[in-house]
C-alpha cells in the first residue's frame, strides 16, 4: 500500500495526516511543537503516527509541509545577521518605506522596523535608467571589497536591490557571481528573482525577507529531510507557498519569502475543499489554532488573493506591517489562539497578541505556564473534556486554570472566576468578529450569505459563537477539524507565480514585447515544474495588473487565450474592462489602458484527498458519552450538556444544542437553539439560530 503525509507545524501543535492512496482512509495526529527545534517535534509525532498504524516511512509516496518557521522568523527577529547592497543614493529605502501613513491622523504612528539595521546596508556605484540603459557601469571592484569586508565581519546572507533591476538584471546577476566567487558558501538573494517587479521598496523588503530567513529556513528544511529519510522515505519534499501551491523543498530553500504564509494557506485550502464537498461554494474560512486565528474570503471554492501581503502589523491596518511583494492567499491574521494571554488592561480584559505557546503553554497543561488563556476559560467554561484532550494523551488541570484566571483577571477586576472566564471567551469573540468583518463587510461581501468553515484546535469551540456575532446562518466542522490545515496541504497543486515589469499601452505595438516576455516566463515555469518531478498535465494562466493610464493603482485581469496577433488588443481590453466595472461598477471602453506587470501562474495537479462517502447507519443516543456542566451566555449560568463521541455518529444524525460533540483533536460546541447534523462525509453541519435582529438586518 502506498501513503501520502502532510503535516503542519503551528505556533503550538504540530498536526498530521496520513492518507492510504487506495482507500482514501485518514489518520491524524496532534503533538506539541518544539519551539528551539520545531524538526523534533515533527520526528517524534511523525513517528507515533507511523507505529500506531503500522506504516512504514518507505510506504510515502509523497511528504508536504507547512511551518510557521519564516513567519516565527521574522517576527521574533531570529534571522541572521544580514547585509543589503543597494544602489548609491538609495540607502534609506528601508527607513523610507512608503509615504503614505496606515493611520493619517496619528503624526506619532510608528514604521515597521526595518530587518536590516542602517550600518549593514552598503552602497554600490551603478546606477540603471527606468528603461534598463546602463547609466552608470557597476564598480566591480568596489562590490568585491564590499564582500570581503561583510565576510569578515561574519555576515550570514546578502540581500542585493538595485534601482530599476526588473528592468535589466545584468548588474544584480554580476554581483550575485561576485559574491560565490568571493564566499560561495554565503547565501545570496538578489532583486530581480525573488521580485522582478516595479516598486522600489517593496521589491527591497522582500528580497531582504527572502535573505533574511534563508538559512533559517535552509538549516531546518535539511533537517526535516534528513529525518524523513531515516523513517525510509527518500522522495521529495514538498512545502507550502503562500499562494496555496506547493514546491519542492529545494526550491523553498531558494525562495523562502514565498513560504511566509504557508499554514495558513494551507487551511483556506482544506476550508475551500470541505465547503465543495458538503455543497457550499462561497465561505468564510476561520482557521483558529493555538497562537493565532486565520480567517479568509472563499468564493465560488476558490480562496482570495493578493499580490502583495504584510507581516508583523503594528496594528491590524494595511500599511503598518513589513510588506511581502508575493502572491498570497488573501487573509487576515490576528494573535487569538487557544495560547493567547488574557491579562487586564486600563481596567478591561485584553487578549493576545501574546501567546503562551508549546513552551510554557497555557496554566492548564501543567508543563511550566502560569498565565492565563483562552484555552484556560475554555476549559473552566466546560467546553473542554480534562480527561481527553488530545484523545487523552493529554491531562489538562482545571484547578490550574482557576487559580490562573482568578489571580491575574477576576480578583483584580472583582469578578467571580466565571465571569472573569466568559469575559475572555466573549472578547477573543468580538476580536475575531472584528476582523471577519475587515475580509467581508469592508469589501462589499454580506456574511449573511456565506457559510462558515471553522476548523484548528480552538476553531470549533468558537465557531457558532462567532458565527451568531456576525449573522452566518451556517457553520462547517469538518472531518478531523482539528488538523484540517495538514488535511488541506493534501489538496494543493504545484504552482508557480512569476511576473515582469514591463510598463506598455495596449496597443499593436505591445505585442511584440508581450511575445517575448510571455515567451520567456513560461520557459521558467515549465523548468521549475519539471524540477518539481510531479507527473500530470500542466496549466498555464496569464493574466496582468493593468490600469487606466494616469492611475497610481492597478487591478489584476485574467487574460484572454492570446494568439499574439493585432487582435489581442481588443480582447485585452474588453477582458479589462469587464473586470474594473465588476470591481467598481464602472468603465469606460475609450480610456487608454496600460500594463505594469505581465504575470503567468503555472500549476500541475496533485492526487486528491478522496472524499469518502459514509455509510453507516446507527442511533445518535449510542454516541452519547455524558453530561457536563457547561456555560452559555443564553442561560446565564452553568447547565447540563450532553457530551457526544463524534467517531459515534453517522451520516444523518441530527442533535439539538446545548451539546459538546468531542473528538481527539478538538471539541464542537453547539449553542442553545442550534441544530447540528453529520453529513455523508463525516462533516457536521449546524444551522446557527441567528439573532432575530440580525436576521431582520
Amino acid at each position: 500500500m502506498s501513503f501520502r503525509l502532510g503535516f503542519d507545524i503551528g505556533g503550538t501543535f504540530t498536526d498530521f495526516v496520513i492518507q492510504n492512496e487506495k482507500t482514501g482512509e485518514v489518520w491524524l495526529g496532534k503533538t506539541l511543537t518544539t519551539p528551539k527545534d520545531p524538526s523534533i517535534g515533527v520526528m517524534n509525532g511523525l513517528h507515533a503516527l507511523l507505529a500506531e498504524n503500522g506504516v512504514d516511512g518507505s510506504q510515502i509516496v509523497q511528504a508536504v509541509h507547512a511551518t510557521t518557521l519564516a513567519t516565527n522568523v521574522v517576527i521574533e527577529r531570529k534571522g541572521e545577521r544580514i547585509a543589503l547592497l543597494t544602489t548609491k543614493g538609495f540607502r534609506d529605502i528601508l527607513e523610507f518605506q512608503r509615504q503614505k501613513r496606515y493611520d493619517l491622523y496619528d503624526f506619532y504612528a510608528d514604521k515597521p522596523v526595518p530587518l536590516v539595521p542602517r550600518h549593514w546596508i552598503l552602497e554600490v556605484e551603478e546606477r540603471m535608467a527606468a528603461d534598463g540603459s546602463v547609466v552608470r557601469p557597476l564598480d566591480e571592484e568596489q562590490v568585491r571589497d564590499l564582500v570581503r569586508q561583510l565576510t569578515a565581519r561574519n555576515v550570514n546572507s546578502i540581500a542585493v536591490s538595485l534601482l530599476h533591476s526588473y528592468r535589466n538584471p545584468d548588474h544584480e546577476r554580476r554581483i550575485e557571481q561576485i559574491i560565490k566567487e568571493e564566499s560561495p558558501q554565503l547565501p545570496v538573494s538578489i532583486s530581480s528573482d525573488v521580485s522582478p517587479v516595479i516598486r522600489e521598496y517593496e521589491r527591497t523588503n522582500t528580497t531582504v525577507v527572502n535573505a533574511y530567513t534563508m538559512p533559517a529556513v535552509r538549516e531546518y528544511l535539511r533537517r526535516i529531510t534528513a529525518g524523513l529519510n531515516e523513517k525510509g522515505y527518500f522522495g521529495h519534499l514538498y512545502v507550502m507557498q503562500s499562494n496555496g501551491g506547493i514546491a519542492t523543498s529545494e526550491t523553498v530553500q531558494k525562495y523562502p519569502a514565498r513560504i511566509i504564509e504557508s499554514g495558513p494557506a494551507a487551511g483556506a485550502l482544506g476550508a475551500a475543499h470541505f465547503g465543495k464537498i458538503a455543497g457550499y461554494t462561497n465561505l468564510i474560512s476561520f482557521d483558529m489554532g493555538g497562537t493565532t486565528a486565520k480567517i479568509c474570503l472563499v468564493e465560488d471554492s476558490k480562496p482570495g488573493m493578493t499580490n502583495q501581503f504584510e507581516i508583523d502589523r503594528l496594528q491590524l491596518k494595511a500599511g503598518s506591517g513589513l510588506v511581502i511583494n508575493v502572491p498570497a492567499v488573501d487573509l487576515i491574521e490576528i494573535g487569538a489562539g487557544g495560547g493567547s494571554i488574557a491579562k487586564v488592561q486600563m481596567g478591561m480584559i485584553a487578549i493576545g497578541p501574546e501567546s503562551a505557546g508549546a513552551d510554557p503553554g497555557p496554566a492548564c497543561y501543567d508543563i511550566g505556564g502560569t498565565d492565563p488563556t483562552i484555552t484556560d476559560a475554555n476549559l473552566v467554561l466546560g467546553y473542554l473534556n480534562p480527561d481527553y484532550f488530545l484523545g487523552g494523551k493529554m491531562k489538562l488541570n482545571k484547578e490550574a486554570a482557576i487559580k490562573a484566571i482568578d489571580e491575574r483577571v477576576a480578583n483584580p477586576l472583582g469578578l467571580s472566576v466565571t465571569q472573569a472566564a466568559w469575559g475572555i471567551h466573549e472578547i477573543v469573540t468580538t476580536n475575531m468578529a472584528r476582523a471577519t468583518r475587515v475580509v467581508s463587510i469592508e469589501r462589499g461581501r454580506d456574511p449573511r450569505l456565506f457559510t462558515l468553515v471553522a476548523f484548528g484546535g480552538a476553531g470549533p469551540i468558537h465557531g457558532a459563537r462567532l458565527a451568531r456575532t456576525i449573522g452566518v446562518p451556517r457553520v462547517i466542522y469538518p472531518a478531523g477539524a482539528g488538523v484540517a490545515s495538514a488535511i488541506g496541504l493534501l489538496v494543493a497543486d504545484v504552482t508557480f507565480d512569476l511576473a515582469r515589469t514591463f510598463i506598455a499601452r495596449i496597443d499593436e505595438n505591445a505585442i511584440g514585447p508581450m511575445k517575448h516576455i510571455y515567451g520567456e516566463l513560461e520557459a521558467t515555469a515549465l523548468a521549475m515544474l519539471e524540477e518539481s518531478k510531479i507527473k500530470g498535465q500542466y496549466t498555464l494562466v496569464r493574466s496582468a495588473d493593468m490600469q487606466y493610464v494616469g492611475q497610481g493603482h492597478e487591478i489584476t485581469v485574467t487574460l484572454p487565450p492570446l494568439t499574439f496577433t493585432d487582435a489581442d488588443v481588443v480582447a485585452i481590453r474588453k477582458a479589462f474592462n469587464d473586470t474594473y466595472e465588476g470591481l467598481y461598477g464602472y468603465s469606460d471602453p475609450g480610456e487608454a489602458i496600460m500594463v505594469v506587470n505581465w504575470k503567468l501562474t503555472a500549476s500541475c495537479a496533485t492526487p486528491k484527498v478522496a472524499s469518502r462517502n459514509l455509510q453507516k447507519i446507527g442511533n445518535v443516543e449510542d454516541a452519547l458519552k455524558g453530561v457536563r456542566k457547561a456555560y452559555f451566555q443564553e442561560t446565564a449560568d452553568y447547565v447540563d450538556c450532553r457530551i457526544y463521541d463524534r467517531y459515534k455518529l453517522f451520516p444523518g444524525a441530527t442533535l439539538q444544542g446545548p451539546a459538546v460533540i468531542e473528538e481527539r483533536e478538538t471539541a464542537i460546541i453547539v449553542l442553545p437553539g442550534d441544530v447540528a447534523r453529520m453529513d455523508e462525509f463525516d462533516n457536521i453541519i449546524v444551522e446557527v439560530a441567528v439573532k432575530e435582529e440580525i436576521a431582520n438586518a
